[in-house]
């Protein structure tokens, strides 16, 4: 009778620990898997999609007043912003994106790809698509998403307090509704206006070492109550209150 009993009780834990782990299982991809996995290690002299793909997540960390390129090439630039990323949370740093690199980038990705802080709501409280500026809807949602992914830098570097958006894109309705230049940034999806936690000029000095090529802060005309970020072919820079 003894033994019968502690048989059935065996079978019960191992049953428990065995659903126990296939949910873990389970949870650790999932994490991934609604988004986008690596499925080889990469480093420099590679190109494909994953690396562009890569580049994307670590685009906020391309060094002082520089912009990663986003063009699935593994050059030296996306070595250095991988090997940036990698000390920034305490990676081994070697520049290779392993499995480390990428575990920690589906620990830091929900499962649309935005970054766990970010969301495509919060960038867009114009509409609800991304439609009506100055690219196309499919472009605008693109580019708001690199903009997030050096978001996430930037709240990180700056100790991981909150940082808000109080604007992000406008279609020219909203824009003009708001005010905006007829050549913002905004229209395009990867301008941003930020308030928070921190100061407005320490958000604008910290913002230049996350890949972006338009900082405006406070002492720029229109620019007291935010610090405006944004991804800008011509880079420029000024927040004259600041210094």
């Amino acid at each position: 009778m003894f033994r019968r009993v502690l048989r059935v009780v065996l079978t019960i834990v191992m049953l428990a620990t065995a659903s126990v782990a296939v949910s873990m299982t389970t949870a650790s991809t999932a994490q991934a898997d609604g988004c986008y996995t690596w499925g080889r290690t990469l480093s420099q002299g590679m190109s494909g999609e994953d690396v562009r793909q890569l580049q994307i997540r670590v685009a906020g960390y391309p060094g002082y007043n520089s912009v990663l390129a986003i063009d699935g090439q593994f050059g030296p630039h996306t070595a250095s912003a991988v090997r940036r990323f990698q000390e920034a949370y305490g990676l081994a740093v070697d520049g290779v994106a392993g499995s480390q690199t990428f575990n920690k980038i589906y620990a830091l990705q929900d499962n649309d790809c935005t970054p766990i802080h970010f969301t495509y709501a919060e960038l867009n409280r114009c509409n609800s698509d991304y439609s009506g500026g100055a690219v196309s809807a499919a472009t605008a949602r693109s580019n708001a998403l690199r903009a997030m992914w050096k978001l996430e830098a930037l709240r990180h570097a700056m100790g991981d307090a909150p940082i808000n958006v109080s604007s992000g894109f406008r279609s020219y309705a909203c824009n003009n509704a708001a005010g905006g230049s007829s050549t913002s940034r905004h229209l395009y999806g990867d301008g941003v206006d930020l308030v928070g936690s921190h100061s407005l000029c320490a958000l604008a000095r910290q913002a230049r070492y996350h890949g972006f090529g338009e900082i405006l802060g406070p002492g720029y005309p229109g620019h007291n109550d935010h610090t405006h970020v944004a991804h800008d072919p011509s880079p420029y820079w000024s927040a004259p209150n600041c210094f």
